[in-house]
């Protein structure tokens, strides 16, 4: 018995050792980093060209609060579902409807009147049509600054 503690012992002093033998490294390889005039020149850089995340871009693009023709193409597009919807044309109403989520302002609050209004059928067919609406828009996000980025 007496090995199979002092073996314990060991392999807890061995890593013990090897904790503090990693964190002196990282603290070794830390203060050469920063030391490096190369490192704090891109850190500089980094910081004042910081990008724009992109969800902070989506909102500048399509909020209609900044853009008077999206909130019209917005009513007009809610107005559209509607009568589509009340002639019974339900995959009509939906397209209409998701294109009017789509660029709304507050879509979660769009979400939650639709629920309460909406039948519950069709609301299962927005809700399924949601994930096509984000990646619609994703591939049109970036189709356009392809071609601000390029140029020709």
């Amino acid at each position: 018995m007496p090995s199979v503690r002092s073996l314990l012992g060991l392999l807890a002093a061995a890593a013990v050792c090897g904790a503090f033998a990693f964190l002196g490294y990282c603290v070794y390889l830390d203060r050469k980093r920063r030391g490096d005039p190369a490192f704090k020149r891109r850190l500089r850089d980094k910081r004042r060209a910081k990008p724009q995340k992109p969800e902070e871009r989506g909102t500048q693009l399509w909020d209609p609060a900044k853009n008077k023709k999206l909130q019209e193409l917005f009513l007009q597009e809610v107005r559209m579902g509607e009568l589509w919807l009340s002639r019974g044309e339900h995959r009509m109403g939906v397209r209409h409807l998701s294109n009017a989520l789509l660029v709304c302002g507050q879509p979660q609050e769009l979400l939650k009147v639709f629920k309460h209004t909406l039948p519950p059928k069709v609301f299962e067919m927005l809700l399924h049509k949601i994930p096509l609406i984000c990646q619609q828009f994703e591939a049109d996000v970036n189709e356009q600054e392809c071609l601000e980025d390029d140029p020709d």
